[in-house]
């Protein structure tokens, strides 16, 4: 039953227009304890049902609330304990950053290529996927190395420093890192280049081993997302990350396992384990998800009944976002007139030929 739709969303209103339409044996609401008010009063013989889908969204607010108490417990990926990422330039990048992009890409493409070929995908498969001609891929595939794929404009060319690469990278790891004083040293042992050369050498080299702080933890908003999520429907790298951060709060890992068993609960419509989640809810250091309990124990009897029951809003928050799609693309586009007849129109069609959603499906499902 979609709720009134008058001058105000409080009880009063919606008490008014059910005695005007008399009748209703079941009012499915959202959790707003002003439509319980309204639908009490106007309609006493009719069953409330809380609709599922708003009681998982009730929780998923009450684990924000958890995961915003608990910021200070999640740590950059492979941080020690003062939450520094220890990062050092190893030889092979310093080979990386001697390469031309050229050169690189080429390597990169092979590396790629090969890689698909070992899985067992085609040539044209491959050319398709990694939006390259078929010759590339087919060229690509016949090289066994990298270096066969680099003719001489991809390959560095020789300079007059090359002989003196050995002297200057072994001044280099005695500590002299003054470029002018090593370019004189070099003048002395015949060498006729010029300064450019000898520092754009030096330069990727003169980078010290540091230390750096890590990636940005995840907000608060996307842990809720992987906690709210179904752990099947997480991505490799999403799973780690929150297995990290469990790792670090106990506080979080009790809240993850109590949104998996409400899931259930919700999912295969057990609503007589409601009270051991409760109880087992309040053995645990978690106010956010106090506070969804306590409003569930307010509402019991609606709660209990969309718990167990088959009645949800489905079908209304379907032609709920008919209406909001229409919307946004008639705006700017037409008068009122048009959008009402495509309104009307759109009406007379099933939900899920818009929206994907069938009849009596269970919008949570997804999410739980």
């Amino acid at each position: 039953m979609l709720p009134p739709q008058g001058p105000g969303r409080d009880a009063e209103t919606l008490a008014t227009w059910l005695r005007e339409h008399p009748g209703p044996e079941i009012i499915c609401r959202d959790r707003a304890g002003a439509y319980a008010d309204g639908a009490r009063t106007g309609a006493p013989q009719a069953v409330q049902v809380a609709d599922p889908f708003h009681l998982w969204q009730n929780l998923a607010t009450a684990v924000e609330r958890c995961v915003h108490q608990h910021t200070a417990c999640p740590q950059p990926p492979d941080a020690d304990e003062n939450g520094i990422v220890h990062i050092s330039f190893a030889d092979e990048q310093d080979t990386a950053q001697e390469m031309s992009p050229i050169e690189a890409r080429l390597r990169e493409r092979h590396r790629v290529v090969h890689a698909l070929l070992d899985q067992g995908h085609g040539i044209r498969e491959i050319a398709r996927e990694l939006h390259l001609g078929s010759n590339t891929v087919r060229r690509t595939a016949r090289a066994e190395t990298p270096e066969q794929l680099l003719t001489g404009r991809h390959q560095p060319r020789p300079t007059q420093l090359d002989p003196y690469k050995p002297y200057a990278d072994k001044q280099r790891e005695e500590g002299c890192t003054n470029a002018v004083r090593l370019h004189a040293e070099l003048k002395e042992l015949s060498y006729q280049a010029t300064y450019r050369t000898l520092s754009h050498y030096l330069r990727p080299r003169r980078r010290p081993r540091i230390h750096t702080v890590g990636p940005e933890p995840p907000g608060v908003r996307q842990v809720t997302a992987w906690m709210m999520r179904h752990p099947d429907r997480l991505r490799d790298d999403e799973r780690q990350q929150l297995g990290k951060i469990l790792a670090h709060c106990p506080e979080l890992t009790a809240a993850d396992h109590l949104v998996r068993t409400f899931s259930q609960i919700l999912t295969t419509r057990s609503g007589q384990h409601l009270k051991d989640w409760i109880t087992a809810t309040r053995a645990e250091d978690l106010p956010g998800l106090h506070t969804f309990a306590h409003g569930l124990e307010n509402d019991w009897d609606a709660v209990i009944h969309g718990l167990t029951t088959h009645w949800n809003s489905g079908p209304v928050e379907g032609r709920v976002n008919q209406i909001k799609m229409i919307k946004r693309q008639m705006f700017g586009r037409a008068q009122l007139p048009l959008l009402r007849k495509r309104v009307l129109l759109t009406a007379l069609r099933p939900p899920h030929s818009v929206t994907g959603n069938r009849p009596g499906d269970r919008p949570h499902e997804n999410l739980a």
